[in-house]
């Protein structure tokens, strides 16, 4: 259900949200975010479709099979569903015990998103939530969003934010991920080109999934600055499994784009969703980042880890949240990052994007 259909809840004026941060709870002052990660997931079903009448594999992860299934020897429909609050809340927990305050939640229209049930690992955890809103990828989406024109999916965007989400009060703070497919779909496209209304409408940042191949983030660029998009509100996301060379990787820096690297945690070579790539690990990732801020762009960097699998929980035998506080920002001290870098990237940059305008 579309945000647009709700007509019970009070709707916000755009002045209202102008210099503060809109959570699952309520709206709150940017100072308040403390430590922030741009891009992760805490309830959503991110099977494919044609996963959906499987065997639901990796629903129980054990020792014997968790390597399987993160190595994708084993089709694992299971593994892509996070949907039990009482685990969420653990993780999350764990979270804030390891530094982390604030968490986006990414789980867009065609992921299942749960807003009620954010609330609720919200206050129990004590970890700030700010959830996306918009539509995912055109496979996931159903005939009724996909018919839509352009202005219809803006109104349902901007309702999302200014009224609330997917048939409930509960307001989103940004908008994405806006899913991407490499060839870019016509669906696809109209959706971006709704999500950037919706930015102008709202004040509120952006988020996109870009595809699966090396060209296309600068592809989306290239459209949201035709567009009329805030370059500076807009985040491409997964660099890390897209772009593995630096004259891409400037290209796209100097368009103005928050570039986000948000699968650390993810440390084999091997990605399932791409043969084709050798996914660099987490220090690997730092020398790119490290690349972008000797070139004057730290301020347009994010980090993240994109969980979104059960087998990347701390409760199934994974890094959980909490391993960019307990593990990455010490391995970028020891590989000499200072603290006001390391300040920008997980505090003032994500204040920046999540405070409306």
């Amino acid at each position: 259900m579309g945000a647009g259909v709700i007509v019970a809840a009070l709707r916000l004026s755009k002045d209202e949200l102008v210099g503060r941060v809109q959570t699952v709870c309520g709206v709150i002052a940017p100072e308040a975010l403390g430590n922030t990660l741009l891009h992760e997931h805490v309830l959503l079903d991110i099977r494919p479709p044609s996963w959906r009448d499987l065997e639901q594999v990796g629903e129980s992860i054990t020792l014997e099979n968790r390597f399987a299934i993160d190595y994708g020897e084993v089709i694992a429909p299971g593994n892509c569903v996070l949907d039990k609050v009482d685990v969420a809340i653990s993780e999350l927990a764990a979270l804030k015990s390891s530094g982390g305050n604030t968490l986006v939640e990414l789980s867009c229209g065609g992921l299942h998103p749960d807003p009620t049930g954010l609330q609720t690992v919200s206050v129990e955890s004590g970890v700030n939530i700010v959830m996306g809103c918009g539509y995912y990828v055109e496979e996931y989406q159903s005939p009724e969003v996909l018919n839509r024109d352009i202005d219809a999916l803006a109104a349902d965007m901007v309702a999302q934010v200014l009224v609330g989400a997917w048939g409930t009060d509960v307001r989103a703070g940004i908008i994405g991920e806006i899913g991407c497919q490499s060839p870019w779909t016509t669906n696809e496209k109209k959706v971006m080109a709704a999500a950037v209304v919706a930015q102008q409408e709202t004040g509120a940042s952006l988020t996109v999934h870009p595809g699966r191949d090396p060209d296309q983030p600068q592809e989306i660029a290239d459209f949201l600055k035709r567009a009329g998009a805030r370059l500076d509100r807009s985040v491409i996301s997964h660099i890390d499994r897209t772009i593995f060379d630096n004259d891409r990787l400037f290209r796209l820096a100097d368009t103005g784009v928050v570039i986000e690297f948000d699968l650390f945690g993810m440390e084999t070579s091997y990605y399932k969703l791409n043969e084709a790539v050798d996914m660099p690990n987490d220090a690997q990732r730092l020398k790119m980042i490290r690349a972008l801020i000797d070139r004057g762009h730290l301020d347009q960097i994010a980090m993240s880890q994109d969980i979104c699998f059960r087998s990347r929980l701390g409760c199934h035998g994974g890094h959980g949240y909490g391993h960019m506080f307990r593990n990455v920002v010490p391995l970028m001290r020891r590989r000499h990052f200072d603290e006001a870098e390391i300040e920008a990237i997980f505090r003032k940059t994500p204040a920046r994007l999540l405070t409306f305008i």
